[in-house]
């Protein structure tokens, strides 16, 4: 009978290797353009890191958020180049390319309306984020039509988006739309309520991409903390992640 109270024994966790990920598809690397980096030097201290946490590759994406990062396809392909070049010359064994994190506003819905060109990621991926605050207004008919315009439509860290209900990321899900978390999220970095956020997505296969949103030296330093959490081994086996679709 004794034996009836024997403790089980818990699961061995296997950290998460983002070799197996092979691609960052989110963070902020261009220097001087955004809130990321904030020199050429800081962007290779961050690639670097990235590199050896085990990312082959990145598609870093600036934000575009008219108020504030004003940025456009020519800002963003410079500061690519000078990326890359610094890259070239230190020798350091990454591939790096570039879209954007487009911040669903007005401005923003009058350019899809007008047919303006977007930066997307791999096949027509277009990266979009709404305000941590309030809902986009009529944001699904903005993503409406980028679908009818052929773009995939994925919402970064929809986790992190206090005023969407479960019922809201289960309609984006049914309306095409891919969901993309923070590995961050999984530590509770943004608050315990988006972690709960991330484990509730996760376990009910909602999340198709996983990126850093890497913005900072710091960040990187928690990435080995997140490569224990048990949500994203989880993810990670889920057969879900659409990552190397990018590669």
């Amino acid at each position: 009978m004794l034996s009836w109270f024997k403790k089980k024994k818990k699961k061995e966790i296997h950290p998460v290797d983002f070799a197996e990920i092979g691609l960052d598809m989110h963070s902020h690397l261009i220097p001087s353009i955004d809130d990321g980096a904030k020199d050429l030097q800081t962007s290779i201290e961050l690639i670097n890191a990235l590199q050896n946490h085990g990312f082959k590759k990145i598609i870093t994406t600036p934000h575009i958020m008219t108020d504030f990062y004003n940025n456009s396809i020519e800002t963003i392909r410079s500061g690519l180049k000078t990326v890359k070049e610094e890259i070239l010359k230190q020798s350091i064994d990454i591939k790096i390319e570039a879209a954007a994190e487009y911040f669903v506003d007005y401005d923003f819905q009058q350019k899809v309306l007008g047919g303006e060109k977007f930066l997307t990621l791999g096949d027509n991926y277009i990266l979009i984020e709404f305000s941590f605050l309030t809902a986009p207004h009529n944001y699904l008919e903005t993503i409406f039509q980028l679908q009818l315009k052929g773009y995939k439509v994925i919402l970064a860290h929809a986790e992190r988006y206090p005023y969407l209900s479960e019922s809201d990321l289960e309609d984006f899900i049914n309306r095409g739309v891919y969901l993309q978390l923070n590995v961050l999220s999984s530590i509770g970095y943004y608050s315990n309520n988006v972690r709960e956020r991330a484990n509730w997505l996760i376990d009910n296969n909602m999340i198709s991409f996983l990126g850093t949103d890497c913005h900072n030296l710091n960040q990187t330093k928690l990435y080995d903390k997140c490569k224990i959490e048990p949500m994203l081994s989880v993810l990670l086996n889920s057969g879900k992640l659409l990552n190397d679709q990018l590669m």
